[in-house]
């Protein structure tokens, strides 16, 4: 079992997972099939990320129906509060984290990118 400040460190230690948080932190709040939208990976793939960062104390989830949202845990352990106040400061300016900003901005706010299947 690996000691909490590894955890924390260890979910940083990947692009996707950061521009998750980065995400989360631009928008607050997003569903699951949002972030596969921006992140262009499979949905295994970004369950798999956010479970890291969820075990990491990084993230807060919430189910509404069939899916599920995800925000920042501000009120994580100290190792990751103070990572997720840093992170609000850092790689701004990074073309990544801009691209991703901007794809959020463009998307629809009233659902679940999923949700145009029921409609």
């Amino acid at each position: 079992m690996l000691p909490l400040y590894l955890k924390v460190m260890k979910a940083l230690g990947d692009t996707s997972r950061v521009r998750i948080l980065k995400m989360l932190e631009h928008k607050g709040e997003l569903c699951v099939c949002d972030m596969i939208n921006v992140l262009a990976l499979s949905q295994p793939t970004v369950s798999n990320h956010l479970a890291l960062l969820k075990e990491a104390d990084l993230l807060k989830d919430r189910k509404e129906g069939r899916w599920v949202y995800y925000s920042l845990n501000r009120s994580a352990n100290v190792y990751g509060k103070t990572l997720l106040g840093q992170l609000q400061e850092w790689m701004n300016d990074e073309p990544v984290f801009i691209e991703d900003r901007r794809r959020l901005d463009q998307m629809d706010d009233s659902g679940c990118a999923l949700d145009e299947e029921k409609r």
